[in-house]
C-alpha cells in the first residue's frame, strides 16, 4: 500500500499529456499488486493464493519497467524510495510464494 501512495505522489508531477498513457499504466500496475493479494489471499486454497501472488509478482515487474521508463524520459529522476521499496516488495512476494510452496510439498 505504501509503494501505491509513492507512485501516486510520483505520477502527480508527470506531464498533463501522459495523464492518459504512462500515469495511468503506472498506477494501474501498482495497485494490481495489493489488490492481487487481497483476492489471492481470501481465495480457498493455497495454490489460488500462490497464482494471486504470482500474478502480483508480475504486475510488480511492470511497475518497474514503467518506472524506468518514466525515469529514461525524465518524468522522475530522485526514486531512490520508491526503488527500495519495490526491492522490499519483491522479497516480500518472493517469501511469502517460497513459504505457501514449502508447506505445499510437505
Amino acid at each position: 500500500m505504501d509503494l501505491v501512495k509513492d507512485v501516486y505522489a510520483l505520477t502527480s508531477r508527470f506531464p498533463q499529456h501522459e495523464q492518459y498513457g504512462l500515469t495511468a499504466q503506472i498506477r494501474r500496475a501498482a495497485v494490481s499488486i495489493p489488490s492481487n493479494i487481497a483476492e489471492g489471499a481470501a481465495r480457498n486454497t493455497r495454490r489460488e493464493f500462490r497464482h494471486f501472488l504470482g500474478i502480483s509478482r508480475g504486475s510488480l515487474s511492470e511497475l518497474d519497467t514503467q518506472l524506468l521508463i518514466a525515469r529514461s524520459l525524465g518524468y522522475a529522476e530522485d526514486m531512490q524510495g520508491i526503488d527500495e521499496t519495490l526491492e522490499r516488495v519483491f522479497a516480500l512476494l518472493a517469501g511469502l510464494i517460497n513459504s505457501l510452496s514449502a508447506s505445499d510439498e510437505g
